[in-house]
C-alpha cells in the first residue's frame, strides 16, 4: 500500500533550529489548497491506479494552522482520486497552542485519528531558546486537552542536548511525559543546521553547542528511562506503548512507496528497476504558478539502481529495532553482508555496536544507536 505525505508549509514564525521549508507571511491560504488539489490530480493520474493509500500524513510547517475546511477539501480530493477505502492511520502535526476543544472536533469528524503534537520541551527556557510560540504551561496543559478532544493515539516530540540545558530538565521532561502516560514519544538530539538562525547564532559566538558526549549520554538515558517504564524503542527517535507504534513512518523504514504532495515533499516509487525519487520546488509562489499551468512542480528527480537501493535498506533497517534482515537483503537487493563485510561484523560485534546475529538479523546495541550513522557506513554494500 502508498504511503500519502502533505506539506504544509506555513508557520507562525521560525524556530531557530527548523531547516524544513515553511512560510511566515501568507495571510490567504486558498492559492495553495488549490495548488496542491491540482498536484493530487495530476498524480492520480499516474498513481491512483497502481496501488491503494495505507496512510495519510499532514506534516510541516505548522498543518494545524490550516482551517479544517481546507483540511476537509484535501482529504476530499484524495478520496476523490485515490483509493483510500482501506487507510489504516491519518496523522496531523499540531502546534499546542492552536488545540481547542472545537478545533479537535472537527479535524476528528474528517477521519484524523492521529496527533503529531510539537512539545519539544515542557520547560520555559528551553521554548524560549528553540522560539517556539507555547508556553510551558500549554506543553503540560495539551495531553489532557487531546485526550479530552477522543484522540488516545497520538504522539509528542521531545528535543535534547539544548546548550546550557540544566541536566535535570531532559530527565524532567521524560518524566513528565511518562506521568502523561503519552502513549508515543519521538526524541530528537538537537541538531544545528546551515541556514538556521541557530546556526547563525553559533557562527556569531552567542552559544557553546552541547559535546557530543553529552548527547550520547541523554541519549542513552532515553533510552533505558523509557524502556523501563513501558515503551518500546522500535526506531532510533521513536518509543511507543504497546500498540502505538506509527504505522506511516513504518513505510519509510521499510522502503515502500509513498507519494508527497505540497512545496519541497519527497516521493519515492519502486515498482521496477530503476525506482524513482522526486523533490517538489521549495518555493511556495512557484509552486503555486506551475500548477497553475498544470505542470507537475519537481525539482529534483533522481533514478535508483539497485546498489543504492540496498545501501537504502542497510541505512532504513539499521535505525529500526526489528533490525537488518540478511536475507532479505539478499533475496531483494542480491548483496551477502556475511560475504561482503564479514570482517567488518565480526568487529562492529567485539566492539559492541551490534548484537550477535540471530535469525539472519543484525541489530544495534544501545551502544551502536548512539553512533548509527558511522555503522551504517561501515556496512553499506555499495
Amino acid at each position: 500500500m502508498t504511503g500519502i505525505y502533505v506539506h504544509i508549509p506555513f508557520c507562525a514564525q521560525r524556530c531557530t533550529y527548523c531547516d524544513f521549508y515553511f512560510v511566515t507571511t501568507e495571510k490567504s491560504h486558498a492559492p495553495f489548497i488549490e495548488a496542491l488539489c491540482t498536484e493530487i490530480r495530476l498524480r492520480a493520474a499516474t498513481y491512483a491506479t497502481k496501488d491503494p493509500v495505507g496512510t495519510i500524513y499532514f506534516g510541516g510547517g505548522t498543518p494545524s494552522l490550516l482551517h479544517p475546511d481546507d483540511l476537509g477539501r484535501i482529504i476530499e480530493t484524495l478520496n476523490e482520486h485515490f483509493d483510500c477505502s482501506d487507510v489504516q492511520e491519518t496523522t496531523l502535526e499540531v502546534n499546542p497552542e492552536d488545540i481547542t476543544p472545537e478545533y479537535l472536533a472537527a479535524v476528528r469528524a474528517l477521519g484524523i485519528d492521529r496527533l503529531s503534537v510539537g512539545i519539544q520541551s515542557f520547560f520555559e527556557p528551553d521554548l524560549r531558546f528553540m522560539n517556539r510560540i507555547h508556553d510551558a504551561k500549554q506543553a503540560r496543559d495539551v495531553v489532557g486537552s487531546v485526550r479530552a478532544g477522543g484522540f488516545d493515539n497520538f504522539s509528542i516530540d521531545l528535543i535534547f542536548g539544548l546548550p546550557d540545558q540544566p541536566p535535570e530538565y531532559w530527565s524532567a521532561n521524560l518524566e513528565i511525559a511518562a506521568s502523561l502516560d503519552v502513549p508515543h514519544i519521538s526524541t530528537y538530539g538537537l541538531t544545528i543546521e546551515d541556514g538556521t538562525p541557530l546556526k547563525n547564532r553559533l557562527d556569531r559566538g552567542l552559544f557553546e553547542p552541547s559535546s557530543e558526549e553529552d548527547m550520547s549520554d541523554q541519549f542513552q538515558f532515553t533510552m533505558a528511562y523509557l524502556r523501563d517504564r513501558g515503551f518500546e524503542h522500535y526506531e532510533i527517535s521513536s518509543f511507543a506503548r504497546p500498540g502505538h507504534r506509527a504505522v506511516h513512518n513504518h513505510r519509510y523504514w521499510s522502503h515502500h512507496n509513498y507519494l508527497g504532495f505540497g512545496p519541497s515533499a519527497h516521493s519515492f516509487w519502486w515498482s521496477g528497476l530503476p525506482a524513482s525519487r522526486w523533490a517538489n520546488v521549495r518555493n511556495l509562489r512557484r509552486y503555486e504558478a506551475l500548477l497553475m499551468q498544470h505542470v507537475a512542480p519537481v525539482d529534483e528527480t533522481e533514478r535508483l539502481a539497485l546498489d543504492s537501493l540496498a545501501d537504502e535498506y542497510v541505512m532504513l533497517r539499521l535505525r529500526t529495532a526489528d533490525g537488518l534482515d540478511i536475507e532479505e537483503l539478499e533475496s531483494r537487493y542480491g548483496v551477502d553482508l556475511l560475504i561482503d563485510r564479514v570482517d567488518e561484523l565480526a568487529d562492529l560485534e567485539s566492539s559492541g555496536f551490534i548484537r550477535p546475529i540471530r535469525n539472519h538479523t543484525i541489530q544495534l546495541t544501545d551502544l551502536g544507536k548512539t553512533v548509527c550513522d558511522t555503522v551504517t557506513a561501515r556496512l553499506l554494500p555499495g
